[in-house]
């Protein structure tokens, strides 16, 4: 990324460009939150994008993320050349958030450079708990919501969108080397690697992916209520984040679950559909949309 000024930097496009599915940073949010809450996700992408470069060595990639959390934490404490890492340790200064919720994203990062299977769903939650729970917490924080109800849904929702982009991505995290779907529940589907390998659409595959879609979408249930703790455009924000996740596991289900052959995306369309329930609709099917 070009590193000037940054008030020439558009953090809203950088955000925008890199979230296919989920409208981060939208027009929904206040202006003024719009840049503290791209600048978030400029860290996460950034973090995210060195544990993708797949071209480089698991040592190389853990090495530059190590550099990046060093250059993070030094801009808290000290300040930094870097006016990115400037902007983002001044909102957190600002509101009060927690620098775990940075570092534990760093960890999940680190943890996808050399951890490519999951016994157990215990253990994908796990990852959840510091891949995508932090970002939730944090943008909580800038929205002063800081209800315990408000943050255990907050949670909830937060892992069920990124179990929904592991479902969204089987084949593409297959193509690197990693399989977020719990070792022991394809063995409980008597579903192999193999399978994974030679992308096929049996039923045995099928059933362990309608296993995990009808567990996610339990997830979504349950947070659900992180919208009764929300107000103003924000609440607005949430509620279409969150029909792009059910909308994928929607697309997933009328695909008969066949995620080797077919990535479920958000077109315009969907998300101009999904605007207009989460605006007018207080109460949307989950199954419907």
């Amino acid at each position: 990324m070009h590193h000037s000024s940054d008030n020439t930097i558009n953090y809203f496009n950088l955000t925008r460009d890199h979230y296919e599915n989920f409208p981060v940073a939208s027009f929904l949010i206040p202006k003024n939150y719009r840049k503290e809450i791209a600048i978030v996700y400029w860290f996460a992408r950034t973090a995210d994008d060195i544990a993708d470069e797949g071209e480089f060595s698991s040592n190389y990639r853990l090495e530059k993320l190590e550099q990046f959390e060093k250059q993070f934490l030094e801009s808290i404490e000290k300040g930094s050349d870097h006016p990115n890492f400037n902007l983002l340790s001044s909102v957190i200064k600002k509101n009060n958030l927690s620098t775990d919720y940075f570092t534990d994203l760093l960890s999940a990062f680190k943890q996808d450079v050399i951890k490519t299977r999951y016994n157990n769903y215990h253990e994908v939650l796990d990852y959840c708990k510091r891949s995508a729970n932090p970002v939730g917490r944090i943008l909580l924080g800038l929205f002063k919501v800081h209800d315990a109800e408000a943050i255990k849904c907050s949670d909830k929702i937060c892992t069920a969108l990124q179990l929904t982009n592991f479902y969204q991505d089987t084949l593409l995290d297959f193509t690197k080397g990693r399989i977020y779907y719990p070792q022991d529940e394809l063995k409980m589907f008597s579903v192999t690697e193999k399978m994974f390998e030679l992308k096929e659409n049996n039923p045995n595959i099928k059933a362990l992916v309608k296993y995990n879609i009808e567990r996610v979408q339990q997830l979504f249930d349950e947070g659900r209520d992180i919208n009764n703790y929300l107000s103003g455009r924000f609440k607005y924000e949430i509620k279409w984040t969150i029909s792009g996740g059910e909308k994928i596991l929607s697309k997933i289900r009328k695909n008969d679950f066949n995620v080797f052959d077919y990535r479920p995306v958000l077109n315009k369309f969907d998300f101009i559909k999904l605007l207009i329930k989460s605006l007018f609709n207080g109460r949307f099917s989950k199954r419907n949309i």
